[in-house]
């Protein structure tokens, strides 16, 4: 068995080449793999080994005295998660493109047995999904909305949408909205420019989903949850009425499995079961199953 961690802090980080440079020549001294992204606002990873290895590894970043109470998600899998270490100096630890916002004007959090509180005592409240399509599509929140987007830098129109939303449905600027996603790093900034934009009880669920479904499986989320690792998909429910899954872009049957077009110039995300996956190819289209530019194959 091993473990998945995964974390996030917005805090300046005075030299994020240097400290880049140093990270991942410890991860890799101590065979660790995982992904990870630093910038002079901070870090957002994902890193996967045993226990013994993530223990150390969230020992060696706590170590760190900007890091020293950062929050680590943990979640078990017996597949291997990534298959090498990276850790890449970006401009943002999640490609936003929201200018001017700071994380720290974000909105209240909200404790996971509060949000589990609101439901079962039948609170008034919005609930929105601030990922991407694809990943919404195969699991949500009861009630959640879920906006249609690729990018997270479609947020601006989503929150138009939003405005819209509350307009045509006569909802007062002040009711309350939470956001969520899959750790949190997403809703910092999401709730951030909601509040610029007007909106006045906003909270964002402090651990995002990974942390609602390790405490509360069974409950209100339902389906599955897309995770950007080699795993694709964690199914936290047992209860069957709480399971359901997308459908095939080709065929229609039920299933949760996602590859990317192996036409590298392309690289769609499909929802696709695994027959129609080796009939197209792994490829979205005809154009796909033809171009000169596919990746080879892997099976699983």
């Amino acid at each position: 068995m091993y473990k998945v961690i995964s974390f996030y802090k917005y805090v300046e980080v005075e030299d994020p080449e240097a400290f880049a440079k140093e990270h991942l020549n410890w991860c890799i001294t101590n065979d660790l793999r995982g992904k990870i992204y630093v910038a002079k606002e901070g870090i957002n990873g994902s890193v996967f080994g045993t226990p013994e290895q993530t223990g150390l590894y969230k020992s060696h970043l706590r170590s760190h005295k900007i890091f020293e109470d950062i929050l680590v998600k943990e979640t078990e899998t017996e597949v291997i998660a990534y298959p090498k270490m990276h850790v890449r100096v970006k401009e943002e630890i999640v490609n936003s493109g929201l200018q001017n916002i700071n994380p720290g004007d974000g909105g209240k959090r909200l404790l996971l047995e509060e949000l589990l509180k609101f439901y079962e005592e039948g609170k008034d409240f919005v609930i929105v999904d601030a990922r991407n399509w694809y990943e919404s599509k195969i699991g949500r929140f009861k009630n959640a909305i879920t906006p249609g987007i690729t990018h997270f830098r479609e947020w601006p129109e989503v929150v138009e949408s939003l405005k819209d939303y509350f307009r045509r449905n006569g909802l007062p600027k002040d009711k309350t909205v939470v956001t969520y996603c899959t750790g949190g790093v997403r809703c910092e900034k999401a709730t951030a420019y909601m509040i610029k934009e007007g909106f006045k009880d906003v909270y964002q669920l402090d651990g995002g989903i990974l942390s609602y479904i390790n405490k509360y499986p069974d409950t209100y989320w339902h389906g599955s949850m897309f995770v950007f690792d080699d795993r694709k998909v964690i199914e936290p429910n047992s209860k069957e009425e709480l399971k359901f899954t997308a459908e095939c872009e080709f065929c229609g049957k039920p299933t949760s499995y996602y590859i990317n077009c192996h036409n590298q110039l392309c690289d769609k995300i499909i929802i696709t079961c695994h027959e129609c996956k080796t009939d197209n190819d792994y490829c979205c289209s005809d154009e796909c199953r033809t171009s000169e530019n596919k990746r080879a194959k892997y099976y699983g």
